[in-house]
């Protein structure tokens, strides 16, 4: 059973450190901050000197930490920009890119939406403002309201390209939560709402849709196959990035995201693990 995901801009101190004890600070993605908690929780259970703070804030602003050195390790949906990379550079900050899950975003709509499926087209007319109506794709007679991340996201970076060939989302009336929990919620409480988030986020107050790359199929809904095999058309990798190639703690937990254990954790969640477990 999967653990539900904790608000995004909690932020979580594991472990009671000493006075000489270590500290690690972990700032960023929305989509990656339940990996990050539940990891920061058992890794905190492994080694109780350590004290480890865990932030959301969207990528964007885990990347801008990392670069301005006030966290060790920016979780991220989505690669470093052109402009972050030079940023970082200018700084004597050279990012090293951990490949930690990877991740479906799934499209969702209220379950009183009795639409089954949506092809990426659709979806990209719904969130340009091209559809306005459920009606107009065999829906019932009920306005859409279209719901979106902030542009400090990295899946609304993911989306964008995936889905709205790089077009800004521009639907009248466009809703932007700044966390993957709060797109969730308003969708749970909206009739009429369409919203995106990773699959770790999905839970029975939404519904989420089979997506097609065209009318001709397949529709696939999001799961750890449909990602593994390729056959979802909107997943992604989900990143923790460093400062170089990490020592110390910060290395410590990266190997503990990468270890048979962490990735369990990551599976649990309901994002894919990077290799297949046994057992």
């Amino acid at each position: 059973m999967f653990r539900k995901p904790m608000v995004a801009a909690v932020v979580l101190l594991v472990g009671l450190a000493c006075l000489a004890g270590e500290e690690l600070t972990l700032k960023g993605s929305t989509t990656v901050l339940p990996i990050a908690q539940l990891a920061a929780e058992v890794f905190a259970e492994r080694f109780p000197e350590v004290a480890v703070s865990v932030q959301g804030g969207g990528s964007g602003v885990g990347i801008a930490a990392l670069i301005d050195g006030t966290c060790d390790i920016a979780d991220a949906s989505r690669a470093m920009k052109p402009s972050e990379w030079a940023r970082a550079v200018e700084k004597g900050v050279y990012p090293y890119h951990w490949f930690i899950a990877s991740d479906g975003i799934a499209i969702v709509v209220h379950p009183q939406n009795p639409l089954q499926r949506l092809t990426l087209a659709e979806i990209k007319d719904l969130y340009t403002g091209r559809i306005t109506n459920w009606k107009e794709l065999g829906g019932p007679d009920l306005k859409v309201v279209t719901i979106s991340r902030d542009s400090a996201s990295g899946t609304y970076e993911v989306f964008k390209e995936l889905v709205l060939s790089g077009e800004e989302p521009s639907a009248p009336g466009m809703l932007f939560q700044p966390s993957n929990a709060a797109v969730a919620e308003a969708v749970a409480r909206t009739p009429g709402a369409i919203g995106y988030v990773g699959m770790g986020y999905l839970n029975p107050a939404i519904k989420a849709l089979a997506v097609a790359e065209d009318e001709a199929g397949p529709y696939v809904l999001p799961s750890e196959e449909a990602v593994i095999s390729g056959t979802y058309p909107i997943a992604r990798p989900l990143f923790m990035i460093t400062n170089g190639f990490p020592e110390g703690v910060v290395r410590r937990f990266i190997m503990f995201i990468l270890s048979d254990e962490g990735q369990r954790l990551v599976s649990e969640l309901g994002y894919v693990p990077i290799r297949s477990l046994a057992g």
